[in-house]
């Protein structure tokens, strides 16, 4: 179980002679970042929305619009005139200092605040209540939209996790050719330099060793393979808020994945850690998208 931090939702509510649109929708962050959209004389209700989002919503950008239309028109919205025209000369004058075209003056007046405003001051409790139970159903089709995404990148993470295994697994064979290798070309060399007849065996098989000790990946395979496991049982646990556990334990992944390709001293070995590498950046973009 794992939710994306994208999500939308949505519900339409109809109350007497009008229709309540309550909207969320969410994009990444790596934080909880909340904005709202409501009516001006929703305004002292912003508190208890915030507070009822956020104990449904975990990270994320989260904008939450609600709508409120009357089927009478616009007759319960007013223009606040003086407001207008007091606008309108300031911006006009600003305008003509700056050799401004004043082509969107009016559309952009009309967006400030409170210049077109609803007559309504108070909220009816039925109408709230209405909001309250618009505003849950909308969260219930968020956490729907969010769970359905969160399967998908829980898939694709898990794919790229048995890569990464396939990968290790071909290590083994490679490392075995790579040690011979490179006795033989450590000896060779010793012998175009030193001659063959000045060469120490025993010297040279305890400098071998205490080479191969230096380049030996074992303890990186294994750690790699437990931080696998790891992370798949991670994905395998029932609690959905698990993006920066599993954020951790890439990073573990791709410490010991650095350190195999720094000791490879092999281009086969080398190839299965570029591979490894392309499949770990491609769960960190995916992990940078759940919750």
């Amino acid at each position: 179980m794992l939710l994306s931090m994208t999500g939308y939702g949505r519900e339409s509510l109809p109350f007497k002679d009008k229709t309540i649109t309550v909207e969320i929708r969410s994009l990444n962050s790596k934080f909880t970042d909340m904005r709202l959209k409501i009516p001006q004389n929703y305004k002292e209700k912003e508190t208890e929305l915030r507070r009822v989002v956020m104990e449904r919503v975990e990270r994320g950008k989260i904008d939450m619009m609600i709508e409120v239309k009357s089927h009478q028109g616009d007759d319960e919205y007013g223009l606040n005139a003086a407001l207008f025209k007091k606008y309108y000369r300031e911006l006009s004058k600003l305008a003509d200092e700056l050799a401004m075209p004043k082509g969107d003056l009016m559309t952009a007046i009309l967006r400030m605040p409170n210049v077109v405003a609803t007559d309504a001051d108070e909220i009816e409790e039925e109408e709230w209540e209405a909001v309250l139970q618009a505003l849950q159903t909308t969260l219930h089709h968020f956490e729907k939209f969010r769970l359905a995404e969160g399967n998908v990148i829980e898939l694709d993470m898990r794919k790229r996790v048995h890569c990464i295994q396939h990968f290790l697994s071909q290590v083994d064979p490679y490392e075995t050719e790579r040690v011979s290798r490179l006795r033989q070309r450590l000896h060779q060399n010793l012998e175009e330099y030193l001659g063959k007849e000045k060469i120490d065996e025993n010297r040279f098989e305890q400098e071998i060793l205490f080479y191969l000790e230096k380049i030996d990946v074992t303890e990186e395979k294994v750690r790699l393979g437990q931080h696998c496991i790891y992370f798949l049982e991670e994905l395998d646990k029932k609690y959905a808020q698990k993006g920066r556990k599993l954020s951790f334990i890439s990073q573990e992944m791709g410490r010991e994945i650095n350190t195999l390709g720094a000791k490879a001293y092999s281009s086969e070995i080398q190839k299965l850690v570029v591979g490894m590498k392309d499949e770990l950046e491609k769960i960190k973009e995916q992990i940078a998208n759940t919750v």
